[in-house]
Protein backbone atom coordinates (compact mmCIF):
# COMPACT_ATOMS: atom_id res chain seq x y z
CA UNK A 1 0.00 0.00 0.00
CA UNK A 2 1.57 3.95 -0.96
CA UNK A 3 2.03 5.68 2.37
CA UNK A 4 -0.58 8.10 3.23
CA UNK A 5 0.27 11.72 3.58
CA UNK A 6 -2.55 13.47 5.91
CA UNK A 7 -1.75 16.76 4.81
CA UNK A 8 -3.07 16.99 1.35
CA UNK A 9 -6.54 17.22 0.74
CA UNK A 10 -7.51 15.11 -2.03
CA UNK A 11 -7.21 11.13 -1.37
CA UNK A 12 -7.23 9.32 -4.16
CA UNK A 13 -8.05 5.40 -5.02
CA UNK A 14 -6.33 3.85 -8.28
CA UNK A 15 -8.26 1.82 -10.53
CA UNK A 16 -6.36 -0.97 -12.81
CA UNK A 17 -7.64 -4.00 -14.79
CA UNK A 18 -5.62 -6.91 -15.92
CA UNK A 19 -7.13 -8.70 -18.43
CA UNK A 20 -5.74 -11.94 -20.38
CA UNK A 21 -2.17 -11.62 -21.64
CA UNK A 22 -1.54 -8.69 -19.14
CA UNK A 23 1.09 -9.85 -16.78
CA UNK A 24 1.24 -9.11 -12.73
CA UNK A 25 4.55 -7.51 -13.14
CA UNK A 26 3.23 -4.74 -15.59
CA UNK A 27 0.14 -3.89 -14.26
CA UNK A 28 1.70 -3.10 -10.66
CA UNK A 29 4.86 -1.09 -12.47
CA UNK A 30 1.46 1.16 -13.95
CA UNK A 31 -0.23 2.05 -10.88
CA UNK A 32 3.21 2.52 -9.17
CA UNK A 33 4.02 5.18 -11.87
CA UNK A 34 0.15 6.26 -11.65
CA UNK A 35 0.86 6.91 -7.87
CA UNK A 36 3.77 9.10 -8.95
CA UNK A 37 1.62 10.95 -10.74
CA UNK A 38 -0.80 11.49 -8.57
CA UNK A 39 1.67 12.43 -5.96
CA UNK A 40 3.16 15.07 -8.56
CA UNK A 41 -0.34 16.08 -8.91
CA UNK A 42 -0.84 16.91 -5.07
CA UNK A 43 -2.98 14.04 -4.47
CA UNK A 44 -2.54 11.50 -1.61
CA UNK A 45 -2.86 8.05 -2.38
CA UNK A 46 -4.88 5.69 -0.16
CA UNK A 47 -5.12 2.27 -2.00
CA UNK A 48 -5.36 0.54 -5.10
CA UNK A 49 -7.59 -2.02 -6.78
CA UNK A 50 -6.75 -4.56 -9.47
CA UNK A 51 -9.64 -6.32 -11.43
CA UNK A 52 -9.54 -9.11 -12.80
CA UNK A 53 -11.30 -9.62 -16.23
CA UNK A 54 -11.96 -11.23 -19.50
CA UNK A 55 -13.10 -7.71 -21.17
CA UNK A 56 -13.67 -3.65 -20.20
CA UNK A 57 -17.01 -3.64 -19.01
CA UNK A 58 -18.33 -0.94 -21.11
CA UNK A 59 -20.87 0.94 -18.93
CA UNK A 60 -18.15 1.03 -15.97
CA UNK A 61 -15.08 -0.18 -16.81
CA UNK A 62 -14.87 -2.54 -14.08
CA UNK A 63 -17.73 -4.40 -13.19
CA UNK A 64 -21.08 -3.73 -11.14
CA UNK A 65 -19.73 -6.01 -8.81
CA UNK A 66 -16.28 -4.17 -8.00
CA UNK A 67 -18.49 -0.34 -8.50
CA UNK A 68 -19.82 -1.94 -4.97
CA UNK A 69 -16.50 -2.77 -3.55
CA UNK A 70 -15.10 0.21 -4.68
CA UNK A 71 -17.80 2.39 -2.97
CA UNK A 72 -16.99 0.74 0.04
CA UNK A 73 -13.83 1.76 0.38
CA UNK A 74 -14.27 4.54 -0.55
CA UNK A 75 -16.41 5.57 2.08
CA UNK A 76 -13.88 3.53 4.79
CA UNK A 77 -11.15 5.58 3.31
CA UNK A 78 -12.97 8.91 3.10
CA UNK A 79 -11.47 8.89 0.00
CA UNK A 80 -12.60 11.73 -2.38
CA UNK A 81 -11.46 10.55 -5.38
CA UNK A 82 -11.12 7.62 -7.95
CA UNK A 83 -8.22 7.59 -10.63
CA UNK A 84 -8.42 4.55 -13.27
CA UNK A 85 -5.36 3.69 -15.17
CA UNK A 86 -6.62 3.56 -18.51
CA UNK A 87 -9.02 6.64 -20.67
CA UNK A 88 -12.34 6.30 -19.32
CA UNK A 89 -15.19 6.95 -22.16
CA UNK A 90 -17.52 9.60 -20.88
CA UNK A 91 -20.17 7.71 -19.92
CA UNK A 92 -18.01 5.41 -18.02
CA UNK A 93 -16.56 8.34 -16.32
CA UNK A 94 -20.13 9.54 -15.72
CA UNK A 95 -21.38 6.28 -14.37
CA UNK A 96 -18.78 5.88 -11.88
CA UNK A 97 -19.07 9.45 -10.59
CA UNK A 98 -22.95 8.34 -9.85
CA UNK A 99 -22.58 4.89 -8.55
CA UNK A 100 -19.24 5.79 -6.34
CA UNK A 101 -20.57 9.70 -5.49
CA UNK A 102 -16.71 10.74 -5.77
CA UNK A 103 -14.79 12.78 -8.11
CA UNK A 104 -13.58 10.26 -11.28
CA UNK A 105 -10.80 10.91 -13.35
CA UNK A 106 -8.49 9.16 -15.75
CA UNK A 107 -4.84 8.69 -16.62
CA UNK A 108 -5.10 11.46 -18.83
CA UNK A 109 -6.76 13.90 -17.20
CA UNK A 110 -4.17 13.02 -14.62
CA UNK A 111 -1.41 14.08 -17.19
CA UNK A 112 -2.85 17.30 -18.30
CA UNK A 113 -3.63 18.72 -14.84
CA UNK A 114 0.21 18.30 -14.45
CA UNK A 115 0.91 20.00 -17.35
CA UNK A 116 -1.09 22.35 -16.51
CA UNK A 117 0.69 22.82 -13.28
CA UNK A 118 3.98 22.93 -15.15
CA UNK A 119 3.40 24.83 -17.85
CA UNK A 120 5.37 27.92 -17.92
CA UNK A 121 5.85 29.65 -21.45
CA UNK A 122 3.12 30.67 -23.60
CA UNK A 123 3.91 27.99 -26.20
CA UNK A 124 3.30 25.71 -23.28
CA UNK A 125 0.49 26.33 -21.76
CA UNK A 126 -1.46 26.98 -25.39
CA UNK A 127 -0.11 23.23 -26.17
CA UNK A 128 -1.66 22.41 -22.77
CA UNK A 129 -4.87 24.11 -22.85
CA UNK A 130 -5.58 22.57 -26.54
CA UNK A 131 -4.89 19.06 -25.32
CA UNK A 132 -7.19 19.64 -22.56
CA UNK A 133 -9.54 20.78 -24.75
CA UNK A 134 -9.30 18.57 -27.55
CA UNK A 135 -9.94 15.56 -24.74
CA UNK A 136 -13.38 17.40 -23.31
CA UNK A 137 -14.88 17.75 -26.26
CA UNK A 138 -16.23 14.46 -26.79
CA UNK A 139 -16.44 13.98 -23.04
CA UNK A 140 -19.24 17.11 -23.07
CA UNK A 141 -22.86 15.68 -21.27
CA UNK A 142 -24.39 18.85 -20.03
CA UNK A 143 -27.59 18.12 -17.92
CA UNK A 144 -29.97 16.52 -20.56
CA UNK A 145 -33.17 17.96 -21.51
CA UNK A 146 -32.93 20.92 -19.02
CA UNK A 147 -30.82 21.98 -21.30
CA UNK A 148 -32.84 21.50 -24.40
CA UNK A 149 -34.83 24.26 -25.81
CA UNK A 150 -34.97 21.99 -29.29
CA UNK A 151 -37.27 19.11 -27.43
CA UNK A 152 -40.50 17.35 -28.95
CA UNK A 153 -44.21 18.92 -28.08
CA UNK A 154 -45.70 22.97 -27.49
CA UNK A 155 -42.92 25.89 -26.78
CA UNK A 156 -39.77 23.45 -27.51
CA UNK A 157 -40.27 23.92 -31.18
CA UNK A 158 -37.95 27.29 -33.41
CA UNK A 159 -35.30 28.51 -33.74
CA UNK A 160 -32.56 27.81 -30.77
CA UNK A 161 -29.32 26.08 -29.59
CA UNK A 162 -28.97 23.49 -26.52
CA UNK A 163 -26.14 24.71 -23.80
CA UNK A 164 -24.23 21.63 -24.91
CA UNK A 165 -24.24 22.57 -28.28
CA UNK A 166 -23.38 26.37 -27.87
CA UNK A 167 -20.58 24.81 -25.53
CA UNK A 168 -19.43 22.35 -28.02
CA UNK A 169 -19.21 25.37 -30.90
CA UNK A 170 -17.25 27.13 -28.22
CA UNK A 171 -14.77 24.84 -27.63
CA UNK A 172 -14.48 24.12 -31.34
CA UNK A 173 -13.81 27.66 -32.27
CA UNK A 174 -11.31 27.64 -29.54
CA UNK A 175 -9.24 24.65 -30.42
CA UNK A 176 -9.21 26.29 -34.15
CA UNK A 177 -7.99 29.62 -32.53
CA UNK A 178 -5.12 27.29 -30.43
CA UNK A 179 -4.18 25.54 -33.40
CA UNK A 180 -3.97 28.85 -35.13
CA UNK A 181 -1.56 30.17 -32.34
CA UNK A 182 0.30 27.45 -32.20
CA UNK A 183 0.69 27.58 -36.25
CA UNK A 184 3.18 30.88 -35.75
CA UNK A 185 4.33 29.07 -32.63
CA UNK A 186 5.88 26.42 -35.04
CA UNK A 187 6.67 29.52 -37.82
CA UNK A 188 8.58 31.33 -34.75
CA UNK A 189 10.38 28.28 -34.00
CA UNK A 190 11.38 27.58 -38.06
CA UNK A 191 12.48 31.15 -37.77
CA UNK A 192 14.89 30.49 -35.36
CA UNK A 193 16.15 27.27 -36.57
CA UNK A 194 16.34 29.35 -39.80
CA UNK A 195 18.95 31.56 -38.10
CA UNK A 196 20.86 28.79 -36.34
CA UNK A 197 22.12 27.27 -39.78
CA UNK A 198 23.51 30.78 -40.84
CA UNK A 199 25.90 29.51 -37.55
CA UNK A 200 25.27 26.16 -38.81
CA UNK A 201 26.23 24.47 -35.40
CA UNK A 202 24.76 21.17 -34.77
CA UNK A 203 22.05 20.65 -32.46
CA UNK A 204 21.78 17.84 -29.98
CA UNK A 205 17.66 16.78 -28.38
CA UNK A 206 17.57 15.15 -24.87
CA UNK A 207 15.22 12.48 -25.12
CA UNK A 208 13.99 10.39 -22.19
CA UNK A 209 11.23 8.92 -19.84
CA UNK A 210 10.11 11.53 -17.25
CA UNK A 211 12.39 11.59 -14.33
CA UNK A 212 15.15 9.98 -15.73
CA UNK A 213 17.68 13.03 -15.15
CA UNK A 214 17.33 15.07 -18.46
CA UNK A 215 17.40 18.49 -16.52
CA UNK A 216 19.72 17.59 -14.30
CA UNK A 217 22.26 16.20 -17.61
CA UNK A 218 21.77 19.86 -19.05
CA UNK A 219 22.51 21.44 -16.09
CA UNK A 220 25.65 19.69 -15.59
CA UNK A 221 26.67 20.38 -19.59
CA UNK A 222 25.81 23.74 -19.90
CA UNK A 223 25.53 25.30 -16.08
CA UNK A 224 21.86 26.03 -17.38
CA UNK A 225 19.25 27.68 -14.79
CA UNK A 226 16.99 24.70 -15.27
CA UNK A 227 14.22 23.09 -12.38
CA UNK A 228 15.50 20.30 -11.11
CA UNK A 229 13.11 18.03 -9.37
CA UNK A 230 12.46 14.54 -7.89
CA UNK A 231 8.86 14.63 -9.70
CA UNK A 232 7.42 13.49 -13.16
CA UNK A 233 6.95 16.02 -15.69
CA UNK A 234 8.74 18.77 -13.33
CA UNK A 235 10.38 20.30 -16.96
CA UNK A 236 7.79 20.75 -19.55
CA UNK A 237 9.01 24.02 -21.67
CA UNK A 238 12.47 23.21 -23.20
CA UNK A 239 15.44 25.12 -23.45
CA UNK A 240 18.02 24.95 -25.43
CA UNK A 241 21.76 26.47 -24.35
CA UNK A 242 24.79 26.04 -26.70
CA UNK A 243 28.10 24.29 -25.08
CA UNK A 244 31.74 23.39 -26.37
CA UNK A 245 33.04 19.72 -27.05
CA UNK A 246 36.36 18.63 -26.64
CA UNK A 247 37.40 19.36 -29.98
CA UNK A 248 36.18 23.18 -29.48
CA UNK A 249 33.28 22.32 -31.83
CA UNK A 250 30.16 24.16 -30.35
CA UNK A 251 26.93 22.23 -30.71
CA UNK A 252 22.80 23.35 -29.51
CA UNK A 253 21.85 20.90 -27.17
CA UNK A 254 17.93 21.32 -26.13
CA UNK A 255 16.09 19.65 -23.26
CA UNK A 256 12.46 18.22 -23.60
CA UNK A 257 9.27 16.99 -22.55
CA UNK A 258 9.64 13.81 -20.68
CA UNK A 259 8.09 10.70 -22.13
CA UNK A 260 5.65 8.29 -20.30
CA UNK A 261 3.93 4.90 -20.79
CA UNK A 262 0.93 4.86 -22.20
CA UNK A 263 1.22 8.44 -23.30
CA UNK A 264 -2.24 9.75 -25.21
CA UNK A 265 -1.19 10.40 -29.25
CA UNK A 266 -3.66 13.58 -28.71
CA UNK A 267 -0.57 14.64 -26.14
CA UNK A 268 1.56 13.80 -28.39
CA UNK A 269 0.04 15.40 -31.27
CA UNK A 270 -0.44 18.78 -28.89
CA UNK A 271 2.74 19.49 -28.49
CA UNK A 272 4.19 18.64 -32.13
CA UNK A 273 5.67 22.22 -31.79
CA UNK A 274 7.72 21.51 -28.94
CA UNK A 275 8.86 18.10 -29.81
CA UNK A 276 9.85 19.27 -33.47
CA UNK A 277 13.07 20.28 -31.57
CA UNK A 278 13.60 16.58 -31.57
CA UNK A 279 12.76 15.88 -35.09
CA UNK A 280 15.12 18.80 -36.53
CA UNK A 281 18.01 17.24 -34.29
CA UNK A 282 21.29 16.19 -35.31
CA UNK A 283 21.48 13.69 -32.59
CA UNK A 284 19.66 12.06 -30.00
CA UNK A 285 20.88 11.71 -26.54
CA UNK A 286 18.77 9.09 -24.96
CA UNK A 287 18.62 9.67 -21.10
CA UNK A 288 17.58 6.48 -19.16
CA UNK A 289 17.39 6.54 -15.51
CA UNK A 290 19.84 3.07 -14.90
CA UNK A 291 18.52 2.52 -11.17
CA UNK A 292 14.85 1.91 -11.77
CA UNK A 293 14.12 -1.25 -12.07
CA UNK A 294 11.88 -0.84 -15.21
CA UNK A 295 14.56 0.89 -16.71
CA UNK A 296 14.01 -1.31 -20.37
CA UNK A 297 10.64 -1.02 -20.31
CA UNK A 298 10.49 3.09 -19.59
CA UNK A 299 13.12 2.54 -22.70
CA UNK A 300 10.46 0.72 -24.70
CA UNK A 301 8.29 2.95 -24.27
CA UNK A 302 10.11 6.21 -25.14
CA UNK A 303 11.48 3.97 -28.71
CA UNK A 304 7.76 4.00 -29.01
CA UNK A 305 6.95 7.63 -29.00
CA UNK A 306 10.66 8.14 -31.30
CA UNK A 307 8.86 5.67 -33.45
CA UNK A 308 5.88 8.02 -33.95
CA UNK A 309 8.22 10.87 -34.55
CA UNK A 310 9.70 9.57 -37.14
CA UNK A 311 13.30 9.76 -36.02
CA UNK A 312 14.88 6.40 -35.14
CA UNK A 313 16.96 6.54 -38.08
CA UNK A 314 18.86 9.57 -36.56
CA UNK A 315 22.33 8.52 -34.41
CA UNK A 316 21.40 8.33 -30.64
CA UNK A 317 23.73 8.06 -27.86
CA UNK A 318 22.28 5.58 -25.05
CA UNK A 319 23.15 7.59 -21.65
CA UNK A 320 22.97 5.46 -19.08
CA UNK A 321 22.05 7.98 -15.97
CA UNK A 322 21.98 7.53 -12.25
CA UNK A 323 24.62 4.46 -12.13
CA UNK A 324 25.84 5.66 -8.64
CA UNK A 325 22.54 4.28 -7.42
CA UNK A 326 23.43 0.81 -9.16
CA UNK A 327 24.03 -1.66 -6.88
CA UNK A 328 25.12 -4.03 -9.79
CA UNK A 329 26.66 -2.49 -13.19
CA UNK A 330 27.01 -6.28 -14.13
CA UNK A 331 22.83 -5.84 -14.18
CA UNK A 332 23.40 -3.18 -17.52
CA UNK A 333 23.96 -3.60 -20.94
CA UNK A 334 27.26 -3.16 -22.17
CA UNK A 335 26.88 -4.72 -25.53
CA UNK A 336 25.27 -2.60 -27.95
CA UNK A 337 26.98 1.02 -28.67
CA UNK A 338 27.08 4.12 -28.61
CA UNK A 339 26.29 4.48 -24.73
CA UNK A 340 28.07 6.16 -21.68
CA UNK A 341 27.22 5.19 -18.03
CA UNK A 342 26.79 8.63 -15.84
CA UNK A 343 25.60 10.30 -12.96
CA UNK A 344 24.78 13.71 -13.91
CA UNK A 345 24.03 14.59 -10.30
CA UNK A 346 27.48 14.04 -9.29
CA UNK A 347 29.49 15.04 -12.46
CA UNK A 348 30.37 11.05 -13.41
CA UNK A 349 31.09 9.73 -16.61
CA UNK A 350 30.60 13.48 -18.23
CA UNK A 351 33.39 14.06 -20.32
CA UNK A 352 33.03 10.25 -21.97
CA UNK A 353 29.87 11.59 -22.62
CA UNK A 354 31.16 14.34 -24.62
CA UNK A 355 33.85 12.28 -26.04
CA UNK A 356 31.25 9.73 -27.19
CA UNK A 357 29.21 13.15 -28.81
CA UNK A 358 32.74 13.98 -30.62
CA UNK A 359 33.28 10.82 -32.21
CA UNK A 360 29.13 10.04 -33.32
CA UNK A 361 29.11 13.85 -34.77
CA UNK A 362 32.56 13.55 -36.76
CA UNK A 363 32.01 9.55 -38.05
CA UNK A 364 29.60 10.62 -40.59
CA UNK A 365 31.34 11.89 -43.17
CA UNK A 366 31.10 12.16 -46.66
CA UNK A 367 32.63 13.79 -50.05
CA UNK A 368 29.95 16.64 -50.97
CA UNK A 369 30.19 18.43 -54.54
CA UNK A 370 28.58 22.26 -54.75
CA UNK A 371 28.47 25.22 -56.49
CA UNK A 372 27.81 28.17 -54.09
CA UNK A 373 26.87 31.21 -55.52
CA UNK A 374 29.17 34.53 -55.06
CA UNK A 375 26.64 35.91 -52.81
CA UNK A 376 26.84 33.01 -50.51
CA UNK A 377 30.75 33.02 -49.90
CA UNK A 378 30.34 32.99 -46.54
CA UNK A 379 29.43 28.99 -47.09
CA UNK A 380 32.83 28.59 -48.56
CA UNK A 381 34.70 29.77 -45.46
CA UNK A 382 32.54 27.50 -43.54
CA UNK A 383 33.39 24.53 -45.80
CA UNK A 384 36.94 25.23 -45.35
CA UNK A 385 36.67 25.77 -41.65
CA UNK A 386 34.45 22.47 -40.65
CA UNK A 387 35.85 20.07 -43.86
CA UNK A 388 38.64 19.15 -45.81
CA UNK A 389 38.54 20.50 -49.05
CA UNK A 390 39.60 18.64 -51.76
CA UNK A 391 39.06 20.88 -54.96
CA UNK A 392 37.93 24.10 -55.10
CA UNK A 393 37.71 26.41 -59.10
CA UNK A 394 35.97 29.66 -59.64
CA UNK A 395 33.57 29.56 -62.69
CA UNK A 396 30.89 32.06 -63.62
CA UNK A 397 28.20 30.66 -61.63
CA UNK A 398 30.22 30.56 -58.72
CA UNK A 399 32.57 28.59 -56.53
CA UNK A 400 33.02 24.72 -57.56
CA UNK A 401 34.09 23.27 -54.71
CA UNK A 402 34.72 19.36 -53.86
CA UNK A 403 35.06 18.71 -49.91
CA UNK A 404 35.27 16.32 -47.05
CA UNK A 405 32.61 17.00 -44.29
CA UNK A 406 30.30 15.80 -41.91
CA UNK A 407 27.28 15.06 -42.79
CA UNK A 408 25.36 17.30 -40.20
CA UNK A 409 27.49 20.47 -41.86
CA UNK A 410 26.71 19.34 -44.82
CA UNK A 411 23.09 19.17 -44.80
CA UNK A 412 23.04 22.61 -43.12
CA UNK A 413 25.01 23.93 -45.60
CA UNK A 414 22.67 22.61 -48.16
CA UNK A 415 19.61 24.22 -46.78
CA UNK A 416 21.20 27.65 -47.49
CA UNK A 417 21.88 26.70 -50.77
Amino acid sequence: MYEISTDIEERAILVGVKLPGSKEHQIQESLDELASLADTAGAAVVGSFVQNRQYIDSATFIGKGKVEELAEYCQETDANMVINDRELSPAQARNLEERLGVKVIDRTQLILDIFARRAQTKEGKLQVELAQLKYLLPRLIGLGTQLSRLGGGIGTRGPGETKLEVDRRRIRKRISDLEQELKEVQRHRSLLRKNRTNEPFPVISLVGYTNAGKSTLLRTLTGADVLVEDKLFATLDPTTRCISLPNNDKVLISDTVGFIQNLPHHLVAAFRATLEEVQEADLLLHVVDASHPNYEGQTRAVEAVLQSLHVLDKPIITVFNKVDLVKDMQELPFTEDPRVYISAANNLGIKQLLDTITTVLKQRYSVLKLTVPYDKTNLVAILHQKGKVLQEKYISQGIEIEVEINNVWAARVQKQL
